[in-house]
């Protein structure tokens, strides 16, 4: 059999009985039996040689040939056999090769998809056959998710099964897929643009931050981006000569400004102490969060959505650009003037209004995110305690 050469085109070579071997032009040797049951031709596939010898195959044919004599089909045989191997593959079984298998190996963020997986899929249907699975169980799924308050969730939990279940289709585990029943439309829009936290979401969030495993500057750095309600880019990229923690005020240039205008940030308390803890992690870098690989440079202005990513917190779906929309919601709430606001998120006004009102509200700005400060502790401690670090009571006093 191994000196059995390829050619051009697939070719067999009988060995008796309907007993067969086809030759490839790959190179793969495939023993295959030919036999009629109930006047119709068959054929049934053994395996490769070598894997299975000369020998194997011969008394494999004796076997297909009983079974044809007793009234069985051993082409029908070794399809039931296969729709029963492939009846009993757990959902939580596969989901487990398949995360290792092809997500850990294909996807930017296979901890997002891990996650999903071990929090929302697995409690609900991991002992349930590939092939039980349902429409229903897959919004069951979703409807749970939803109830949370994270649509956004929901709709990656859907598109997370449905990815699984074609992969398991692709390698005959499932012949159907229940998530690609259900339209993404019906669940969520893809993306969301408009999110403003709730105070209960911005404690839990601060809370899972101050107690994940992240690097200390990083928590510091998403906590800033709450408080001072800048732009991500515009705190990922600050030098320390921007930060004047005398005077408790931070300068942003016209050039590093979205709309190419000067911003100055009067800081909280709570800012400034946080700071001057970033200063001494900083290690004598010109940036105020320098990369891990050199202090010259800022870090990447991926570090903090992985960071973010990474954490294990019921809150809905956000970006961190919606830290800023959180922000201007709740103080408009408590009744700040919407020029405070405004001027505090460096958005430049429109029309006659935009022309006259030239003011920087610099000291009411200043006692406005002062208030904010003290608002967002007040959401952390809300329900627990977390040890957040040294700007926690100290800057309080006056």
């Amino acid at each position: 059999m191994r000196t059995l050469k390829t050619r051009a085109r697939a070719y067999s070579l009988a060995d008796g009985g309907g007993l067969s071997i086809e030759v490839l032009p790959g190179g793969k040797r495939v023993w295959r039996l030919r036999y009629r049951y109930e006047g119709k031709q068959e054929k049934v596939t053994l395996g490769e040689y070598p894997a299975y010898s000369l020998a194997v195959a011969r008394k494999w044919r004796e076997e297909c040939r009983a079974m044809v004599v007793h009234g069985k089909s051993p082409m029908r045989a070794k399809q039931e056999a296969k729709a029963v191997s492939r009846d009993q593959v757990i959902v939580e079984t596969f989901a487990g090769h398949w995360l290792a298998e092809v997500v850990k190996k294909t996807n930017r963020n296979p901890e997002n998809v891990r996650r999903v997986v071990e929090k929302d899929i697995i409690p609900a249907i991991g002992k349930k056959r590939l092939s039980e699975v349902t429409v229903s169980d897959v919004l069951v799924i979703t409807d749970r998710i939803k109830a949370r308050g994270a649509d956004q969730s929901a709709l990656l939990a859907r598109n997370v099964l449905k990815r699984l279940f074609a992969y398991a289709i692709a390698r005959e585990k499932a012949t159907f897929n229940p998530a690609a029943a259900v339209e993404a439309r019906y669940i969520a829009q893809a993306k969301s643009r408009d999110v403003a936290l709730s105070p209960l979401e911005i404690g839990k969030l601060l809370r899972a931050i101050y107690s994940s495993s992240m690097r200390r500057a990083h928590k510091l750095a998403l906590h800033l981006l709450i408080l001072c309600m800048v732009r991500k880019s515009e705190l990922l990229e600050a030098p320390w000569a921007e930060i004047d923690l005398e005077n408790g005020q931070w300068s942003i240039p016209a050039e590093r400004m979205k709309k190419d205008k000067a911003h100055l940030v009067p800081l909280s308390r709570q800012a400034i102490a946080m700071f001057a803890e970033l200063l001494e992690l900083a290690s004598g870098s010109p940036y105020v969060l320098p990369s891990r690989g050199s202090l010259a440079r800022p870090i990447a202005h991926s570090t903090l959505n992985v960071a973010v990513r990474a954490l294990d917190v019921e809150v809905r779906d956000y970006v961190l650009h919606d830290f800023r929309r959180s922000a201007s919601t709740h103080l408009h709430e408590a009744g700040f003037s919407s020029d405070w606001i405004e001027k505090a998120l460096a958005h430049s006004q429109q029309g006659i209004r935009g022309v006259y009102n030239r003011a920087e509200y610099l000291v009411q700005r200043k006692e406005m995110l002062q208030w904010w400060a003290d608002f967002v502790d007040a959401q952390i401690e809300e329900e627990q305690k977390v040890v957040i670090g040294r700007f926690g009571k100290a800057y309080r006093a006056d």
